[in-house]
């Protein structure tokens, strides 16, 4: 059975930066998203990416959907990664906000 969890990252960089800085940011990071996950099979569809992602030996499918002032992270774990999502989600949460920082 699969949990979906939605995470809310703020920004103030408008949709168009904020879309620009994820783009750029995933080419930098080569797929990691933090020091536990990595991201595979990456697609954009309009200002929505959509990949799997690989965790603790477990593969789940989210989506990153960029808005003006926020991005909306959602993703559907399955059970094993649901159990441990309290230590996956900070680890998500950052990744995103590094996605934004500009370099």
């Amino acid at each position: 059975m699969s949990e979906t969890v939605t995470v809310i990252v703020g920004h103030r960089l408008g949709k168009a930066e904020a879309l620009r800085r994820i783009r750029e940011g995933l080419a930098r990071t080569r797929g990691q998203f933090g020091p536990m996950i990595a991201i595979e099979q990456e697609s954009w569809e309009g200002d929505t990416l959509r990949f799997h992602m690989r965790a603790l030996g477990q593969t789940a499918a989210a989506s990153i959907e960029v808005l003006e002032e926020a991005l909306r992270v959602e993703v559907s774990l399955p059970w094993l990664l649901a159990k441990a999502a309290k230590r996956l989600m900070p680890a998500l949460r950052h990744g995103a906000t590094l996605l934004l920082e500009k370099k």
